[in-house]
């Protein structure tokens, strides 16, 4: 009994080392599905994965859960000690950074909401910017007259701002609390608690079709594979 306890405990931990070896080696985060590739089918990954996550979770180097994969990132309180003069690091305008929020918040969102929640309008170069920093992509066409695009953020965004889920977004008392929202808001001032799956369309929208990916002088599913 005691030799069988043993086997599995080693078992166990082989199988520890082997996914932290696996995510070790990507340079992006890897999902469960990717993992599982390398692993006998009938493997319990999320239990050995919880495992490691608790096993880094005071160490340098944190397992941190990223969307629906996950990768190995600098502990917070210790990134100041690698912080570098990088052009990766992107300098948003203002009205860069009020676009990328509203998407944040209010996604799947179109142009024209984006400009309605703004109050102006929204150049073109401005909603490029936040494209090309990676955190927002097009997600889809909204099923409405003229099939307006929507916009939605990135697995890049919930990795740069050390975000698990969307859902993980600060609330209207931690933004005033971080002072980045005035105490004298307006009674019926509200901020929406985002819950969309970043990789599913709502109901409210549809796949961008092969026409579609032209028009807005995107990669085609075929030609990125």
């Amino acid at each position: 009994m005691i030799e069988e306890q043993q086997d599995q405990q080693n078992a166990s931990a082989e199988l520890i080392r082997k996914i932290e070896a696996i995510l070790f080696a990507s340079s992006e985060p890897v999902t469960l599905r990717a993992v599982q590739e390398f692993l006998p089918q009938e493997t319990n990954i999320k239990e050995a994965i919880d495992l490691l996550m608790d096993e880094y979770s005071k160490r340098g180097v944190n397992l941190k859960k990223i969307g629906d994969s996950y990768a190995f990132r600098t502990a917070p309180d210790l990134a100041y000690l690698l912080n570098r003069e990088e052009a990766q690091q992107r300098k948003l305008s203002r009205a860069a950074m009020e676009v990328l929020a509203i998407i944040a918040y209010h996604q799947p969102v179109t142009r024209a909401e984006i400009e309605e929640i703004r109050g102006v309008e929204t150049s073109k170069g401005t909603l490029d910017a936040v494209m090309e920093a990676g955190w927002v992509k097009i997600r889809g066409r909204r099923k409405t007259p003229g099939r307006p695009v929507t916009y939605g953020t990135t697995q890049d965004f919930l990795d740069h701002f050390d975000l698990s889920e969307i859902s993980d977004l600060p609330g209207m008392e931690e933004l005033k609390g971080a002072g980045l929202l005035s105490s004298r808001l307006p009674v019926s001032f509200k901020i929406p608690a985002p819950n969309v799956d970043p990789d599913m369309l709502t109901d409210e929208e549809e796949a961008l079709n092969d026409i579609d990916f032209v028009e807005l002088g995107l990669f085609t599913p075929s030609a990125s594979e």
